[in-house]
């Protein structure tokens, strides 16, 4: 799946185009890596997010096309 696609899936970034920015920005890194948009993301990744002064680090333990509120945070967890 695309990293893009993930993060609005997994709702860690609530929009694909809010997450896009964030991925050209160079603000996303994926296994310590700067990471495009269009990266595929599996299971075992490690997805680093810089939002302004606070940083957001999950491990993907999960990838669905479509997934509930409730059932969003069953696809990730923090370290």
């Amino acid at each position: 799946m695309r990293l893009d696609k993930y993060l609005k899936v997994s709702r860690l970034i609530k929009r694909r185009t809010v997450a896009n920015e964030a991925c050209d920005a160079g603000r996303v890194l994926v296994n310590g890596k700067v990471a495009k948009a269009s990266q595929d993301v599996k299971a075992g990744d490690q997805i680093e997010i810089q939002f302004g002064t606070r940083t957001v680090r999950v491990e993907v333990l999960d990838v669905q096309e479509t997934t509930k509120k409730e059932e969003a945070k069953e696809l990730y967890r923090y370290i």
